[in-house]
């Protein structure tokens, strides 16, 4: 039971590696609040799993590019669970384009989402960890394109990069506190939205990762726990790689 007594934060938390460390974080004795956008399977979620794990799981509906809502959820969670003690802040959106292509709109949504909501929730749980006295874990969801780049994710590449240093920053920051804070660069996951690319396309991205799969969301999930628990208590400031070596001879 790695997590058990700590309240754990997990922003897009209805689906895919969210979710995944929701359940994973039950499993290790957490109590876990899922933060996702209104609208999403986020209530129905918790339901299901607050009856199976006695009680310990909370939604909340949370937009990360709102201040006044991310405030809110950490808030809550310092009210009703008595405070906040994890976070993995995963809320993001992917999309592919040329970069001559993009309007203004479209990259800074993904900017705001991907990399000023990272920041938004990171400090909205950096202001309660520091006010219940110092202490406390945040894990930032990066990506293998955190470190590399790739053709049509000009938006994307650009804000997981600014997760990786900001999660850099941030850990230099919260050190003096007991604060630690690390980010997951997972590679391609195996997930319900890669099941529909076409064969041909789904085995061209099984090749690039030397393991010969793609990852699960549970295995980020596992990486997750690790570096929120006690067990992870010397490492901050790190970009842990869940990517089946994809990036081990291109960094």
């Amino acid at each position: 039971m790695r997590l058990k007594g700590k309240n754990m934060v997990v922003t897009g938390g209805a689906s895919g590696i969210g979710l995944a460390t929701v359940v994973r974080s039950l499993e290790e004795g957490a109590h876990v609040v899922i933060a996702d956008v209104a609208g999403s399977d986020g209530a129905a979620q918790a339901a299901r799993l607050d009856g199976r794990h006695g009680g310990r799981c909370l939604f909340v509906a949370t937009d990360v590019t709102d201040t006044a809502q991310v405030d809110a959820l950490m808030q809550r969670t310092a009210q009703e669970l008595g405070g906040v003690h994890a976070v993995f802040n995963n809320a993001g959106i992917g999309g592919l384009c040329p970069a001559q292509d993009y309007t203004d709109e479209a990259f800074l949504r993904i900017i705001d989402i991907n990399l000023n909501g990272v920041f938004r929730v990171a400090r909205a749980a950096l202001r309660h960890m520091l006010g219940q006295g110092g202490g406390g874990s945040i894990v930032n969801c990066a990506s293998i394109l955190g470190v590399m780049g790739q053709k049509q994710t000009a938006a994307y590449s650009a804000a997981k990069g600014g997760v990786v240093n900001l999660t850099r920053t941030l850990a230099l920051e919260g050190a003096s506190h007991g604060v630690r804070v690390n980010a997951v660069g997972p590679g391609y996951i195996d997930t319900p939205l890669l099941k529909d690319l076409p064969p041909e396309m789904r085995q061209a991205l099984v090749r690039l990762h030397p393991l010969g799969r793609l990852g699960t969301d549970t295995e980020v999930a596992n990486a997750v726990v690790f570096l929120a628990s006690d067990e992870a208590s010397f490492i901050t400031g790190a970009h842990l790689m869940v990517d089946g070596g994809y990036t081990a001879g291109k960094s």
